[in-house]
């Protein structure tokens, strides 16, 4: 029997996939724990047409796809290489094609590697590679759409209708969340993969120079963290808190940005060298949301401030940006305050749902920032619960000592404010970009502010709602940016600025984390004698505000 090259190529294509299935079963923990990796990224793509699948022998079409919508996607694949390509000649191979080797395969004669989408389908090409195929997730049986809201002991899920989406399989799965805040305890069991193998906080970075480890001393970023994608039914359903306390979106993975020092001090500059780490790792962690559950402590218009400048630079790079309002009330400056006052990021308020799930009766609380910034606009975008917020406790943390009586069941802590408010946001960001992977900042604010409001009274995300809006057009055309941005890159102009752009190293020592997968660190504030830079102290200080709830 005859067959004709094209089928040929198919079933040659058909086993290579096959034995890369085979593989990420069989020695997927041992890549795991060789690398200290945890879960990889899942990628959910409908099938291309042929013409996009590039080499047929060669090119998984999930990896073809993201090269011709998403070039620029950093992915983990697992390259296969011929018979008598050397492990040698296979890493010179890699390397020269932009990628990086974190795993040697030698029962297939292969790699595992990161590297983007493009440069995959450009080493497809190549007469030594066989097959490469994408290094898909494991999910335990019957997730997504097995989140159960039985065992909440909260209720801003409900009352922001994230529990049905869940009932989609809408988790905030494969979205990435940077967290700039005072670290995140990312060991907690409310942080694990589904399958227990490692933290869904997957990187690190310190971006203050006073700071000591990459760990929360001070509880703050744990507790946002917790809200955002904390998942308490990853806890053993023997464990007596087992599905208790669950974020809005529980599947998505976090990088933590820590920007203060062990006692949660930080400055402004510390912020935004946050925010540059965000935009610079972007495409390795697929970092499509900011939570900035912070303000600067010094008024100014968002046209000059340099914290606002940083945050539209990671906007128009494509990440949302969430801020929380403050908690001034609604005194005549309350608005005036970085980021909360950039017109172009997601300003959210917080509002009391009063132990309800019941959205009519709730209000505003009375502490939320609410008015008009100095420029003219009016703030917040969005509200949702902030009060009474039950979240992960990062242990021995400053916040358990600050407010014992606060602690609930041991290893959770009840506090509020518009911090505990804006990572209900960013989690509903999470969850609407994993169903709409393409929506841009743009449209993930139009789609939450065009939503019908929860309540009649003020603006309550409804998420379910706003899942099934058309996609709508910017609602931040026209707006003038930050005079410290360059009008046509969307970055910061340097030359116009008195801060350097930050370099970033691997950490070591204790400011590596050793539930990431990888950790980083930046001298961006120090001179070249290793001393704190003057220039520093000359930058006011941000804040973190949260009610403890006695």
């Amino acid at each position: 029997m005859i067959r004709s090259d094209a089928v040929m190529d198919r079933m040659r294509w058909m086993s290579a996939l096959g034995l890369a299935a085979l593989l990420a079963l069989t020695v997927g923990f041992a890549l795991r724990t060789a690398g200290g990796l945890s879960v990889p990224t899942p990628i959910s793509l409908a099938p291309p047409s042929p013409a996009a699948l590039g080499p047929a022998t060669a090119l998984d079409p999930r990896i073809a796809r993201l090269a011709a919508l998403h070039p620029g996607r950093v992915v983990e694949a697992i390259i296969q290489f011929k018979a008598g390509v050397t492990a040698e000649r296979a890493r010179w191979a890699v390397r020269r094609a932009g990628g990086r080797v974190f795993g040697e395969l030698h029962i297939i004669n292969a790699l595992a590697v990161k590297l983007s989408a493009a440069d995959a389908r450009k080493l497809a090409t190549s007469h030594d590679v066989h097959a490469i195929s994408l290094n898909s997730t494991i999910r335990t049986e019957g997730r997504p759409g097995s989140l159960s809201a039985a065992n909440l002991q909260t209720t801003y899920d409900q009352t922001l209708k994230v529990t049905q989406l869940w009932q989609r399989g809408i988790d905030g799965a494969g979205v990435g969340v940077a967290v700039i805040d005072t670290g995140i305890a990312g060991e907690q069991p409310d942080f694990q993969t589904p399958d227990h193998s490692g933290s869904r906080v997957v990187e690190t970075a310190v971006t203050n120079p006073l700071a000591q480890n990459a760990s929360d001393s001070y509880g703050h970023g744990t507790d946002v963290a917790g809200i955002i994608a904390g998942n308490g039914d990853d806890r053993s359903p023997s464990d007596p808190l087992y599905g208790h306390y669950i974020g809005v979106a529980p599947g998505a993975n976090l990088v933590s940005i820590k920007v203060s020092d062990e006692a949660g001090d930080a400055t402004v500059l510390d912020v935004i060298y946050g925010l540059q780490f965000a935009v610079d790792h972007k495409s390795d962690y697929d970092i499509r949301v900011v939570n900035l559950s912070l303000d600067s402590t010094t008024p100014q218009s968002y046209k000059t401030d340099p914290l606002d400048a940083a945050a539209e630079a990671a906007w128009f790079h494509g990440i949302v940006v969430v801020a929380a309002a403050g908690n001034r009330g609604a005194t005549p400056d309350a608005l005036d305050y970085a980021p909360a006052n950039d017109p172009f990021v997601i300003t959210v308020g917080a509002s009391d749902e009063h132990d309800t799930i019941n959205a009519g009766n709730d209000t505003i609380a009375g502490w939320s920032s609410r008015g008009t910034t100095d420029d003219g606009f009016h703030k917040p975008d969005v509200y949702a619960p902030g009060a009474h917020i039950v979240s992960v406790l990062a242990p021995g943390s400053a916040f358990a000592s600050m407010c014992p009586s606060c602690i609930v069941d041991g290893q959770y802590i009840s506090t509020g404010g518009t911090s505990m408010a804006a990572p209900m946001i960013s989690g509903v960001a999470a969850d609407l970009l994993q169903a709409h992977p393409d929506m841009t900042p743009d449209q993930v604010k139009s789609t939450l502010m065009n939503s019908p409001s929860l309540n009649p009274s003020f603006h309550e995300a409804n998420v379910w709602r706003a899942l099934h809006l058309p996609t709508p057009h910017s609602t931040n055309q026209g707006l003038t940016p930050n005079t410290l941005i360059s009008d046509h890159s969307g970055n910061v102009d340097y030359t116009r600025s008195s801060w350097s752009r930050s370099s970033w190293s691997e950490a070591t020592g204790e400011l590596n984390a050793s539930f990431a997968r990888s950790s980083w660190s930046c001298d961006c504030s120090t001179t070249n004698w290793g001393s704190i830079d003057p220039t520093r102290s000359s930058w006011s200080r941000s804040s973190w505000s949260t009610y403890f709830d006695q």
